[in-house]
């Protein structure tokens, strides 16, 4: 795996300077947001390009350590700003505990973010379905190692999607939980392949009714999407797992297309509060 280093900018990669005439000089600087890696992925077969966003404080205090908050859709051109800008505002509040934003920016989205369909509307909408196997490979054997070689964190993890993200994160904790501690999943397409991802859900509860992991997901009022995110919630109830710490929220005035900042404000609240703040 080879990786390139470089400064994540908004506008201009250089430094200009402009003089207007008989008048003060004006210059003009890079506005920096983080940093970008390049990782050349063995797994993938491609370069994937990772935003990283380090609180107030990471370069000042050289002994302190942070979690870190894995995000799908995290290109720039994508939800990694907005999501940024959240977390700055919510640490600098202090509603939210320092982390780490790790923005991991799409290729092929729908590919990696789907498993496998026996829909034919599945199939003939996202032909390239199905790689998400992949992709959780691909977050498992390379990207979490070399984030927390590069970084200072601790051994705490989140993971945040939405919409087919939401799905891929729902799943990450059906097939793999231990990738992370905290999931969090935004007005999930929990429709896919006719809901099988709740059913399946359902059943290793019933094998394995203690899943030790926070999971906060939300409904839209999005048509099409409000029934199968509460069915999956309603499938939860009737489980009873006795150590998921589940909450579930429908955000009835928001569209499928504006519920990703509210509810992550809230979800960050919710799960990522001070100690101080909890008592």
């Amino acid at each position: 795996m080879q990786i390139k280093h470089l400064i994540a900018t908004i506008l201009l990669a250089t430094t200009l300077t402009v003089t207007s005439t008989g008048k003060a000089q004006v210059t003009v600087k890079p506005l920096v947001i983080g940093e970008s890696l390049e990782l050349v992925s063995k797994t993938m077969q491609e370069t994937r390009r990772i935003n990283v966003y380090l609180p107030d404080g990471y370069q000042q205090d050289q002994a302190k350590s942070y979690p870190v908050i894995y995000m799908l859709d995290g290109g720039i051109a994508e939800d990694f700003l907005h999501i940024a800008g959240l977390m700055q505002v919510s640490i600098a509040n202090g509603t939210m505990r320092p982390f780490i934003l790790v923005g991991i920016e799409n290729t092929v989205r729908r590919r990696d973010l789907t498993g496998p369909s026996d829909s034919e509307l599945d199939k003939k909408a996202i032909p390239n379905l199905g790689g998400a196997e992949s992709y959780r490979r691909f977050l498992t054997t390379e990207l979490i190692p070399e984030i927390e070689q590069r970084y200072r964190t601790t051994q705490e993890r989140a993971l945040i999607g939405e919409s087919l993200a939401g799905l891929f994160t729902i799943a990450t904790l059906l097939h793999a939980p231990d990738m992370f501690q905290t999931y969090i999943a935004i007005d999930p397409s929990l429709w896919w392949n006719d809901e099988r991802l709740t059913a399946q859900f359902a059943e290793k509860l019933q094998a394995q009714p203690k899943l030790a992991k926070n999971l906060y997901f939300v409904s839209s009022g999005q048509r099409g999407m409000e029934q199968v995110i509460k069915n999956f919630a309603e499938m939860l109830k009737a489980k009873k797992p006795e150590a998921l710490n589940w909450t579930y929220e429908h955000f009835a005035n928001e569209t499928h297309a504006t519920i990703y900042h509210p509810a992550a404000l809230i979800a960050f609240r919710t799960l990522f509060a001070p100690a101080a703040l909890k008592k």
